[in-house]
């Protein structure tokens, strides 16, 4: 059973300048490339983009989402 936990942090430290989603608790959804994160949480995005009920509506160059408004961190995968 061992062999097969994953930890969380440990997935989204190695999925560091990969494509992902952050949905936060109020809703608010940034896709952007993960450039850095913390034990908190914490993220940082570039090339981020905002998302308001499923429509895009701002861009940013770089964004800093504190850990504790993230309700979770979705890492994009290439299909």
């Amino acid at each position: 059973m061992s062999d097969s936990v994953k930890k969380p942090l440990n997935m989204l430290q190695k999925a560091v300048n990969k494509d992902v989603s952050v949905r936060l608790k109020n809703d608010q959804e940034y896709k952007g490339k993960m450039i850095n994160i913390d034990q908190y949480m914490n993220v940082i995005l570039v090339d981020a983009e905002e998302h308001s009920n499923g429509a895009l509506s701002a861009n940013y160059g770089k964004i800093v989402i504190r850990g504790n408004n993230v309700l979770f961190i979705k890492i994009e995968t290439d299909l």
